[in-house]
């Protein structure tokens, strides 16, 4: 058996130096490859990245440019309408009954013989001061609450 075993074994080693050799004639024969980026296509790329490189920032500016126009447009637009409105106001202040209703309203003008009330809170009841809690206070008067909580003297507890 051990004959046999080494006779296999030499059999495997030449039938894996016999494929060692094929691999190498077949190396030496098979024609260089050629590289996929000839001069040429390598002169394109570079032509097509100096383009982009050069024509990036003018388009940046151009895009920036527009949305610039369209900024000032709107504002125009704007522009024009509170004009508009402004003319409007401008040609109800001519109208002297315009005039009387506003000074009646805004700075309670009456008429002669005509007796005015001022209401407090727009109601004719008074209104009762309500208790409010200390998120509905100005913070100074929860401070001042406090200072004087703090001078009061405590009850003793027995």
């Amino acid at each position: 058996m051990a004959a046999t075993s080494t006779a296999t074994r030499l059999r495997a080693l030449g039938e894996e130096a016999a494929a060692r050799v094929y691999r190498a004639q077949n190396r030496r024969l098979r024609k260089p490859r050629r590289s996929r980026l000839t001069g040429r296509a390598a002169l394109l790329v570079l032509v097509v990245c100096s383009l982009i490189v050069a024509l990036a920032y003018p388009i940046r500016q151009y895009v920036s440019q527009r949305s610039e126009i369209a900024d000032q447009r709107r504002q125009a637009q704007e522009a024009r309408e509170r004009v508009r409105e402004l003319r409007e106001e401008k040609a109800r202040w001519r109208d002297p009954a315009y005039v009387e209703q506003q000074a009646r309203r805004h700075l309670h003008y009456l008429r002669p013989g005509e007796i005015g009330y001022t209401m407090r809170h727009g109601r004719e009841e008074e209104r009762k001061p309500s208790d409010r809690g200390a998120s509905d206070r100005a913070w100074y008067e929860n401070l001042w609450d406090g200072v004087d909580a703090a001078d009061r003297p405590q009850a003793t507890i027995r």
